[in-house]
């Protein structure tokens, strides 16, 4: 049998677990929250549920893959047959992300060439992006470039692919969030915004806001979508996972603080303190975030930066996605990396392009009481199924695995010294967390309640 790759050691494997953290959601939707539910009140709770709900759910992910070697889909049924059915639930996630997904880092890419060639002028009329989403034809290509891209990476390996990719974007991501920060809280009007983002508004803040923090943190870590599964099946032995998931908070948190920093000061300048120009969805990226731009100096290079970041954001985040699913399919069907890569790529292009008709041919076809097509998978991946296969996760670790196996796993490296918060949360208080999230999220979508 083949051997399995592994990443070289803790740095590849934070490396890689910190860039798919970092996407999409984390650079536009903590800002919104952010601005949302109190500024620094939010900020301080979605600390705190990082430091101790994120830190049991990525402990308990990491080690079923390492303990087992396996990607998701067949890493519960190694440890249990009886609770295979939760390594299928957590496949599907990634499974339907990823279509939708590469068909938004379309969309970053189309932004991004668009400000490198000096294109960009149009992109503040008002009618401009419902234009560029009803025309298939480009939004087909410009998904197909971006899956094309993401499945030559996986094909490379895991040392050669995934970890020598995260090794280079991610301390680019860094860089440039960090200049993109330092330029917008200087512009004229921004330090409201930055006073409003470290310092608590109680008045703002609410037992929603709790909700929204759990939720932000749960997807912005990557959880229970089989990422994290896949990756520490790819640990060796002698890594810190411990030490590892620590540096992966602290690399989220970083960069949710300076999305923060990059977006709220410069919206705050632009809209002068209009907190309803914090719009969240794909509006805030492609509408609000231009004319943004269009109103300061320096137009084409402050956007070519945002949108070059964005994109690398994007395709780090769809790595670990399709790696999630390429890993489970080369364990379960002993198919090559590169068979797997390219069905999984081809998979993508074939509901994306559903996804693509729903803004024009489909537009018609509505879910849910209203969702398009992209919308609904958004809604049944991250609002239904993710916390499903977490409280399913923490149940299964907690009672079936056992929390000693897990502390016997970790200490093949050294101490567990979050040990007992880890206990607490797995069993006890994490379960309760997901389920509300659980509630909320659906109730959110469906628009039964307001986050």
């Amino acid at each position: 049998m083949k051997k399995r790759s592994t990443f070289t050691g803790d740095f590849g494997f934070v490396m890689a677990a910190a860039s798919s953290a970092i996407g999409l959601g984390n650079i536009w939707r903590f800002p919104y929250l952010a601005a949302k539910y109190g500024g620094g009140a939010f900020l301080i709770t979605y600390i705190i549920l990082v430091l101790t709900f994120g830190f049991a759910l990525m402990i308990a992910e990491n080690v079923i893959g390492r303990k087992t070697g396996k990607g998701p889909l067949v890493a519960f049924g190694e440890i249990s047959k009886k609770w295979n059915f939760v390594g299928v639930l957590a496949t599907i996630v990634p499974v339907f992300i990823l279509p939708y997904y590469n068909l938004i880092g379309g969309w970053v890419l189309h932004f991004t060439t668009s400000y490198l060639s000096g294109t960009h002028g149009t992109m503040t009329d008002a009618n401009y992006f419902g234009d560029f989403l009803a025309d298939p034809k480009r939004l087909f290509v410009l998904e197909l470039i971006f899956t094309v891209g993401v499945t030559a990476i996986i094909m490379c390996g895991v040392q050669k692919g995934i970890e020598r990719f995260s090794k280079i974007l991610m301390p680019v991501l860094l860089i440039l969030a960090v200049v993109l920060s330092i330029y917008s809280i200087t512009l004229p009007g921004a330090m409201e915004g930055v006073k409003y983002l470290f310092i608590p508004n109680m008045s703002n803040f609410s037992l929603q806001g709790i909700l929204a923090a759990m939720g932000q943190m749960f997807f912005s870590l990557s959880l229970a979508m089989g990422i994290m599964i896949a990756y520490g099946s790819y640990l060796p032995k002698d890594a810190d996972v411990e030490k590892s998931v620590s540096q992966i908070e602290i690399f989220d948190t970083l960069i949710a603080v300076l999305a923060g920093l990059m977006i709220i000061p410069a919206v705050f300048a632009f809209s002068h303190g209009d907190h309803d120009a914090l719009n969240a969805g794909p509006g805030l990226m492609f509408i609000t975030l231009p004319n943004v731009f269009a109103s300061i100096s320096g137009t084409r290079i402050v956007g070519s930066l945002f949108f070059i970041l964005v994109l690398f954001a994007a395709l780090t985040s769809a790595i670990s996605v399709m790696e999630a699913i390429v890993s489970s399919i080369c364990d379960k069907f002993h198919m090559s990396r590169n068979k797997a890569a390219i069905l999984s790529g081809a998979w993508a292009m074939a509901v994306g392009t559903f996804c693509i008709l729903g803004y024009s041919t489909l537009s018609g076809v509505r879910f849910f009481g209203g969702m398009d097509i992209l919308d609904t998978l958004d809604f049944l991946t991250n609002s239904v199924l993710m916390p499903i296969t977490a409280l399913l996760t923490c149940i299964f670790v907690g009672y079936v695995f056992g929390v000693d196996k897990v502390k016997n796993e970790i200490e093949l490296s050294g101490k567990f010294r979050r040990e007992k918060i880890f206990n607490v949360m797995i069993k006890y208080v994490a379960p309760i967390f997901v389920i509300a999230v659980l509630v909320s999220s659906v109730m959110s979508s469906l628009g039964i309640i307001n986050f």
